[in-house]
Parts: C-alpha cells; structure tokens; sequence
C-alpha cells in the first residue's frame, strides 16, 4: 500500500492539506444522530479514515483506524488515540467489533472493495459509510464557477450500487438534508453562504481543490467572487440564503449481514 511521508494512504497528503481540518470540519449533530440510528444498539464500533474524530459516538467503545499522522494529531484529548493502519488492511480477527462505520473516506481509498470488504470481514453488524453519490456532486450551483473542481470530486466518489455491492447483505441508502449552519465545511455546506468558500483554508478543508493547479482554483476563486460582487450569485441563487435545508448529493450507506 502506497504511503506519503505523513502516512496518508488514499488520493490526498493530509500532511500538505491537513492542518487546520479539524477548525473546519466539524461534526454536523443531524448527521451524527442518523449515524447513531443506523448503528443501531453496538456496543463496540470500528471507525476507519477516523481523521481527527469526527461522528465518533463518545456514548460507544469505539476503535479508530486512521493513516494519516497530521489527522491523528488533531484528535481531541478524549478521545482514544487512533491505530495507525489502512483500510485495506485492517489489523483485527473476524467479527471482532459489533458495528463499523467511515464518513467522507472512501472516495479516499486505494482500494474500495479491498476497504468495504475488509470493514465486512471485521464487523459483526451494520457497516455504515457516510459519502457522496457522485451522479449528484456535480449538481451543485459550485460547478458553475469550479466546474474542475467539481468534476474532480465527483469522479473520485465511488458510485453507491459499486458500494452497496461491495457490503454485500442487506444494503439501505439513505439521503442527509444539509442544514442552513452545517458546521462540518465540506463543499455543500455552504449552500447558501457562498462567502465562506472564498476562505483559503475553507477550501483546503476540502481535498478536491487540491486536485486542480493553482491557476484553475484561482479563476474559479476569481469567478466566485466576481459573481457576489457583481450580484449575479443571488440572482441566481439567491433564494438559497434562506433555504433552512438542501438535498444535495450527502448520503448513508448501511450494509447489514
């Protein structure tokens, strides 16, 4: 399994973009309680692409797998301290944790159905991921301005039946509403608060603007700009200001035995 310096397994070097994820994403509470619902009465639940802890149940016995050192370092102080070790290969016997669980991490993997079958072999109940479908990313008004950025995000999202095949069992999808103050930065979460993605660190909390060269993310920085300053953005998508929720492309996956 290839590795960065920082440990990083996936498509992105959380050592060169991944200093201050933990200030911009944090965990959203509506995601956190259909997480909880889906995992249902576990006890002991496998976090795998952990990052800096976030959706981590504290009320559970959970185990976090995690690759990246930066992202390992920026886990609070309660919580348990995370394996080094990568989805593909996880280093537990068959069946040892009651539920497991990944957000925004499998568009990340070397290997998906290498990881998911790994998260199954380990797992006696639920393995939940939390994703984006990528038939729906590039539906959101950014692709209007970083078209390549958005393109880029959307190839990298595994497609959910390659998932749901890969859990094997019992498999459910179910679609998250992104609320109006979703404190956890990833792209959609600022539906209707365009200004915070002209914040340089707001979008290197989002892996897919590490994807494009400098002068692609400075027009589409530039355009995103000009069409606030400008009006356009509201002329547009204005009526997003005060949408309470937005169904964009957020989903969970649950396979069950």
């Amino acid at each position: 399994m290839t590795r960065t310096a920082d440990g990083s397994a996936g498509d992105a070097d959380y050592g060169a973009i991944g200093a201050g994820y933990g200030r911009y994403r944090r965990p959203e509470p509506s995601f956190g309680r259909a997480i909880a619902k889906e995992l249902g009465d576990a006890r002991t639940v496998l976090n795998v692409g952990a990052g800096a802890g976030s959706y981590e149940p504290r009320d559970r016995d959970v185990t976090a797998v995690e690759p990246s050192e930066s992202m390992r370092a920026q886990r609070p102080p309660e919580l348990a301290r995370a394996i080094d070790a990568t989805a593909e290969d996880l280093p537990f016997e068959d069946d040892t944790f009651d539920a497991a669980m990944t957000t925004f991490s499998v568009h990340q993997w070397q290997d998906v159905e290498r990881g998911l079958a790994e998260m199954r072999r380990v797992t006696r109940g639920p393995v939940v991921v939390m994703t984006c479908d990528p038939e729906r990313v590039q539906d959101y008004w950014l692709a209007e301005y970083a078209p390549d950025v958005m393109a880029t995000e959307a190839r990298r999202y595994p497609a959910l039946d390659r998932i749901a095949a890969a859990l094997g069992g019992e498999v459910t999808t179910t679609r998250l509403p992104i609320p109006f103050t979703c404190v956890d930065g990833f792209s959609e979460a600022y539906y209707g608060r365009p200004e915070r993605l002209l914040d340089p660190e707001a979008r290197r909390a989002n892996s897919a603007w590490a994807f494009v060269d400098e002068m692609s993310a400075a027009r589409s920085v530039a355009a995103l700009r000009t069409a606030l300053e400008s009006g356009a953005w509201d002329d547009r998508h204005g009526p997003l200001r005060v949408q309470p929720s937005y169904d964009g492309s957020l989903v969970l996956v649950t396979g069950r035995p």
